[in-house]
């Protein structure tokens, strides 16, 4: 009897969102919107980051003006708890995913190593 894969995949997005650190992640993003100047402050930063990475992607270099905005926003960023604890928890959850995905690519991983 062959595996759905989909319901496998199905049961670990249910598992995902059980996971602790996924629970902490959820935690600290509600404390970052529950206040308006961290909420703007982590917009602002999330916005200059996808804006510098539009620029890196379309090979444009980046300026000194947006070197220096960056590290402005990123040192108001550090400063703040509970932005500071919402990427520690993003950076958690990331790392279980990249785990995750290693090992859902094992398969792959092993059948095109064999082929040299």
């Amino acid at each position: 009897m062959a595996t759905n894969i989909h319901d496998i995949a199905y049961t670990l997005q249910h598992a995902l969102k059980e996971n602790e650190d996924f629970i902490a992640l959820q935690e600290q993003y509600e404390k970052v919107f529950a206040n308006e100047e961290t909420k703007v402050l982590f917009e602002e930063f999330r916005n200059m980051q996808m804006e510098l990475q539009q620029k890196m992607m379309q090979g444009e270099q980046l300026s000194e003006e947006d070197n220096e905005k960056a590290q402005a926003i990123v040192t108001r960023v550090q400063q703040d708890v509970n932005i500071s604890a919402l990427m520690q928890a993003e950076q958690r959850v990331n790392m279980l995913v990249m785990d995750l995905n290693k090992i859902i690519m094992q398969p792959l991983e092993t059948l095109y190593g064999v082929q040299k």
